[in-house]
């Protein structure tokens, strides 16, 4: 959660948070950001997106890490990473559209007005059935192209500015583009620009300024570098609806129960149900994902019960102190 979201949202309650647990999001020590921090990296053409994902963690030296959205071999660009308990966030960013940036080859050289023509014809819904090296089942599906933009043509080269949902296959596009226009088209190169709100004119890490900047902070402790690069994970979830709630009610969230409502302090303002949203603790600290159950004139109006599913549990048991009870304490008191 960003500053900017804490503020505009409505509070429905007020408490005072323990600094003694937790970390503020945005002021965690560079060995939190590597259990709860974000790379957005800039992917190299040539290596599988599990190879470079494979190449971070012996960078970094830690187990596990996690990416949103595959890319092919040969696609270079915008590569989000989730680093240890980073990796259960990555899934929101499905939710948000993708921008490539590719080059093709026409066979053919059709007028400017024809090709202007199947480019609107191919921007909107379309059908698409994934290529057969694809790791997904090969059924015919509906994708959208928002935008499909000409930006250079020499000749029969085309270069293509594309923002869509996740799912796309741009090569299949460039495919399309061929068959409607006869003779064919052949994609060459591509490179992803943006995964959700991620862009690649934000600034993008390299493998290699990674390995420089670990390297610099193992051999001197200087930091500074790496900081730079590594984001705290609540910036993959600015997209998404926000829930703040009592230091009280983190720990139990942590160990599988729901979200009681006399547990929430603040809640976005325009929440409806069945809502995708964060759970946060007065910190800025993501504790879960969850999906609303109520709308929020409904959880105004309740004194008790659950109104958010949780879906996945982020936060680590036990950051925050034990302040419920269990079923069976509860019964044999």
């Amino acid at each position: 959660m960003t500053l900017k979201q804490l503020e505009n949202l409505l509070e429905l309650d007020q408490d005072i948070t323990d600094d003694a647990y937790g970390t503020y999001y945005d002021k965690r020590t560079l060995e939190q950001l590597l259990n709860y921090g974000l790379i957005i990296l800039d992917k190299p053409p040539g290596p599988t997106s599990h190879e470079t994902v494979a190449w971070t963690k012996r960078i970094l030296k830690i187990p596990k890490i996690g990416h949103s959205g595959t890319l092919d071999p040969q696609v270079s660009g915008v590569l989000p990473l989730g680093l240890g308990e980073a990796t259960k966030a990555l899934g929101v960013l499905l939710l948000g559209p993708k921008e490539y940036h590719a080059l093709g080859r026409l066979h053919s050289l059709p007028s400017k007005e024809k090709l202007s023509e199947v480019v609107n014809m191919l921007t909107g819904e379309i059908f698409q059935k994934p290529p057969q090296r694809s790791a997904v089942v090969r059924q015919t599906r509906t994708r959208t192209i928002y935008e499909f933009e000409i930006l250079e043509q020499k000749e029969r080269l085309l270069l293509t500015r594309v923002l869509c949902e996740a799912g796309t296959y741009i090569r299949k596009l460039y495919y399309d583009l061929g068959e409607i226009l006869g003779p064919g088209a052949t994609m060459i190169e591509l490179r992803r620009t943006r995964v959700d709100h991620f862009n690649e004119s934000d600034g993008l890490v390299t493998l290699h300024e990674l390995a420089n900047a670990f390297a610099i902070w193992e051999e001197t402790k200087d930091d500074s570098k790496l900081l730079g690069m590594i984001k705290p994970v609540e910036y993959a979830l600015t997209g998404i609806k926000s829930v703040v709630i009592r230091d009280s009610a983190v720990d139990a969230l942590c160990h599988g129960a729901q979200l009681a409502i006399p547990g929430i302090l603040k809640i976005s303002p325009n929440l409806n149900k069945g809502d995708l949203v964060g759970i946060y603790t007065q910190k800025g600290e993501i504790v879960a994902l969850a999906e609303s159950t109520m709308s929020l004139n409904e959880i105004q109006d309740a004194t008790k019960g659950y109104a958010f599913e949780t879906r996945r549990i982020i936060m680590t048991p036990n950051t925050y102190p034990k302040k419920w009870r269990s079923k069976s304490n509860t019964q044999n008191e």
